[in-house]
């Protein structure tokens, strides 16, 4: 009985031991988390962003800079590299950036910290912190969280944080709708913590001639003006008709829907703009999962793939109008 009680005392003793060496628990890693985020100065980090919303799966390069407290550069690209954008925040606003355009919006936004943003480390830190209902495993190489979410889209409902055990660095993020099903995956590489960054590295100007470089602005069109159909269309709403209208500037077509929820889609082919003195927006910077859009009270615009939207929706919610504008991809009436 003895020599029972000794080999269990001995097994206790070390896996008291393995704990002890590194293992930590929930509330370990929580209070590490509360500390990142109160000394972190900054990071750079690219990251590969894949949409599940639409008919087929869309990938975005994603490169975030931060620097405490409040300046941010996030530039995104698409798969196919013909349009990019860049969200940045200094000193004087909120600016959405489209280079190819030479289009900008300047916002008095609070943005980030107004909603949950899949790509910003501190985001993601901040949902975990405050989820009392979050879950937790730990892996090998890994610590994963599940909490609730605080999108701009209400369909992403929850999501799967993991983080790298080494330095709790974010390494994938999945974010699902109630029926647990795939919508958003982020994929972070190159994390680099306390980074440095140089003078002008978040001024509106130098971020919009240095992408112009890099990106140069859009060319005139080559292939017929498509006209794109929303595949999402609110109960109580009902398809009218279109119509279209001859401008200077070429075709402008009108899509009208009727019914409880009436709305007007307007689209026409995008332009250059003249000059690059950012036009104030009053509103906010809606997330539209392809690309960032400017949203008021009752109107949502929009450019993606050479084409600017205008979605007017008077007697509609915020939440109807982002679903519409997310949904606007198909090429014939549904």
């Amino acid at each position: 009985m003895r020599k029972v009680s000794w080999f269990m005392i001995l097994g206790l003793m070390f896996a008291v031991l393995l704990t002890g060496c590194g293992e930590k628990s929930q509330d370990e890693v929580v209070t590490d988390l509360e500390k990142r985020l109160a000394d972190m100065s900054g990071y750079k980090t690219h990251a590969t962003m894949t949409l599940q919303t639409g008919k087929d799966p869309q990938t975005y390069d994603v490169e975030v800079w931060h620097q405490e407290k409040s300046y941010y550069r996030v530039a995104l690209e698409n798969e196919n590299k013909d349009q990019s954008q860049i969200i940045l925040r200094n000193d004087d606003g909120v600016f959405v950036l489209t280079p190819s355009l030479n289009k900008s919006f300047r916002f008095q936004s609070d943005w980030p910290t107004n909603s949950s943003q899949v790509y910003l480390y501190e985001s993601l830190i901040q949902d975990i912190l405050i989820d009392g209902e979050r879950t937790f495993t730990s892996t090998e190489d890994h610590y994963v969280f599940e909490t609730k979410t605080n999108y701009q889209n209400k369909n992403l409902h929850a999501q799967e944080i993991t983080l790298n055990k080494r330095d709790l660095t974010p390494v994938q993020v999945k974010i699902m709708n109630a029926d647990l099903e795939l919508l958003v995956q982020v994929d972070f590489r190159d994390f680099e913590l306390e980074a440095s960054f140089n003078e002008g590295d978040f001024e509106m100007e130098r971020n919009m001639t240095g992408a112009q470089i890099d990106e140069p602005t859009m060319a005139e069109p080559s292939e017929p003006f498509v006209v794109h159909y929303p595949m999402y269309e609110p109960q109580g709403s009902e398809y009218i008709g279109s119509k279209e209208i001859e401008t200077e500037d070429g075709k402008r077509v009108v899509l009208q829907y009727g019914g409880e929820q009436s709305y007007t889609i307007i689209q026409e082919q995008s332009r250059i703009v003249p000059a690059s003195t950012p036009m104030h927006a009053d509103g906010e910077p809606v997330d539209l999962g392809f690309t960032v859009g400017v949203m008021s009270e009752d109107s949502i615009m929009w450019s993606y793939n050479g084409v600017d939207f205008f979605l007017a929706a008077p007697d509609m919610d915020q939440e109807e109008m982002m679903a519409i504008a997310r949904s606007v991809y198909g090429t014939q009436e549904k």
